[in-house]
Formats: C-alpha cells, sequence, structure tokens
C-alpha cells in the first residue's frame, strides 16, 4: 500500500484530547505545585489537618515534580503538533503514536499504582473522602488510559498499515 501522504491520525477528538486537553491539564498541574507549593503537597493525601509553609526539602520535591510535569505538558504540545505538520505519512504517524502513546499508557498505570498504594487504607477505600487531587490522580490518570486504549483499538479513527513487530524497521526519510 503506497503511503497517504494528505492523511493524519491527529484529527478531532483525539487531537483535542492528546493535543490540548491533556497537556493543559498538565501545565496546570505544574503551575499549581508551583504558586501553591505548601496545598499541593497537603492535597496528596486528604486530610482535615494543613501544613502552611513546608520544609526546603518538600518544597524542592513539589517543585521538581512540577517541572516534570511542565516537561510532559510541553513535549505533549511539541510532539502531537510536530507529528501532524512534519510527517505526512499515515503510516509512520501510527508507528510513532503507538510508542509515544504506549509509554504514557505504562506511565498511567504506574502512577495510579502508587498514589494508591501510597494512600493510608481508610482513604485508598473510600473514594468519598477523596480530594480532588486525589481524584484527578487516580481518576483523570486513568481516564486519559482509557482514552489511549480506545486509539490503540482504532475507536473513532482510522488506522494505517500492517502491525509492525518489534523486529520490523521503520525508515523515515
Amino acid at each position: 500500500m503506497a503511503p497517504n501522504k494528505s492523511v493524519t491520525l491527529l484529527s478531532g477528538f483525539y487531537y483535542y484530547f492528546f493535543g490540548l486537553i491533556e497537556p493543559i491539564s498538565t501545565l496546570a498541574g505544574a503551575a499549581a505545585g508551583w504558586t501553591n507549593t505548601a496545598k499541593f503537597f497537603h492535597d496528596q493525601i486528604p486530610s482535615n489537618s494543613y501544613i502552611r509553609a513546608l520544609d526546603p526539602r518538600s518544597q524542592t520535591v513539589v517543585w521538581q515534580l512540577s517541572s516534570c510535569y511542565f516537561l510532559l505538558g510541553m513535549l505533549s504540545f511539541v510532539f502531537f503538533r510536530s507529528l501532524r505538520q512534519a510527517v505526512k505519512d499515515a503510516f509512520i504517524q501510527e508507528y510513532m503514536m503507538k510508542r509515544y502513546l504506549a509509554c504514557l499508557a505504562i506511565a498511567d498505570l504506574i502512577h495510579v499504582a502508587v498514589t494508591l498504594y501510597g494512600l493510608p487504607e481508610d482513604i485508598r477505600t473510600d473514594p468519598m473522602v477523596w480530594n480532588a487531587m486525589t481524584h484527578g490522580n487516580i481518576n483523570f490518570t486513568m481516564f486519559l488510559f482509557i482514552v489511549r486504549i480506545a486509539w490503540f483499538t482504532g475507536i473513532g479513527r482510522s488506522t494505517y498499515g500492517p502491525r509492525v513487530s518489534r523486529t520490523d524497521k521503520v525508515h523515515v526519510q
């Protein structure tokens, strides 16, 4: 099958979701950690107590986490726009998207797992006491994972080319 030079896998819902909504939410998380560090730290585990000031070590960890959120947000903005603009071959777009989204899907599962593991059992097992941060870390991240799986299975989009095995090489010209 000859490469289709005018097709993009990043149109409609998936473009807006992966190229705008997800990066904006990630950048918002970075901003929250930088601008209200103590609240960001405190909200990681729901409780009735509140820490007004953090020790320098905790503050640095929150800022570093926020920098990671910022990096992920910028990567998403740049990657999806660059892929859409620079790569016109749908097979290569799909090949690259699969690898990028697979990394994010694995990270989604790890993020949810460590979040659940870190919660005290009485909070972990009672979503009614979760705060917005906990719901975001668990529910929104699982929603991201489900949308990635929908993309992998071809829901709402066209798929191109044969499956690529680990031994196949894709040559980008």
